[in-house]
């Protein structure tokens, strides 16, 4: 995987845009829906007004500018150091470290917010749950854990993903499997929120798609729990 992402580090924008052309929306919509959701999560889920957030399979950190604000300390983490490079270039402040692929570079309960965005379905299924387990690690008593991965159900999310370079040798899994894999990982207080149903970007729209989140249509899910 980190010869895979390190070639694609200095285009990962021109090829992510491609692949979802045919829905006429930018790349930044699906950002700035991501940073939403984190937002709300944020609101209702931790005491914490800014907490300390670890992002995990960070790539080229396209999502960090948009979490000025939202959180305390941020770090990323990637296996391409390419990307990594790339991500210290455009944002200053954030601590960005390589790992592995298994174990995180953080000691335990390190952060109040730990996410994979768009991450799992790159790994290998029979190493989900240690990346889970990993995720919960590093995770402080009371934090959460979010994952945001694409919808298998979702036919426009299936033809993105098919036409994406480097999501080739994607393997979807849905929110109810994420579930089980936190739930087994010791998590608690389990949720989940489909969101991107709606590819129009105004409030109106934006507060019906709030209202739909448990609908199991949108092209995206965050699953998300409590270490």
């Amino acid at each position: 995987m980190t010869e895979l992402f390190d070639g694609y580090h200095d285009n990962y924008r021109d090829v992510v845009q491609s692949s979802i052309d045919f829905s006429g929306l930018p790349h930044d919509f699906f950002m700035r829906a991501k940073a939403d959701l984190l937002r709300d999560l944020i609101a209702r889920r931790l005491g914490t007004e800014r907490p300390d957030m670890l992002d995990v399979g960070c790539g080229v950190g396209s999502l960090h500018p948009l979490l000025h604000g939202m959180v305390g300390r941020l770090s990323g983490i990637d296996v391409s150091s390419a990307s990594l490079t790339q991500a210290r270039a455009r944002n200053r402040g954030v601590d960005y470290r390589e790992f592995d692929g298994r174990t995180f570079p953080f000691a335990a309960g390190s952060f109040d917010l730990v996410t994979a965005i768009c991450v799992m379905h790159h790994i290998v299924p029979a190493e989900w749950a240690q990346f889970v387990a990993e995720m919960r690690r590093v995770t402080r008593p009371g934090g959460l854990v979010c994952v945001i991965e694409h919808n298998p159900y979702n036919p426009l999310t299936r033809l993105a993903v098919a036409r994406c370079e480097f999501d080739r040798d994607a393997v979807l899994l849905g929110a109810g499997t994420t579930r089980k894999l936190m739930a087994a990982g010791g998590l608690c207080e389990i949720g989940a929120r489909h969101f991107l149903l709606l590819p129009w970007d105004s409030k109106p729209a934006r507060r019906l798609e709030g209202a739909l989140g448990r609908m199991w249509l949108g092209g995206q899910y965050a699953a998300f729990g409590t270490a």
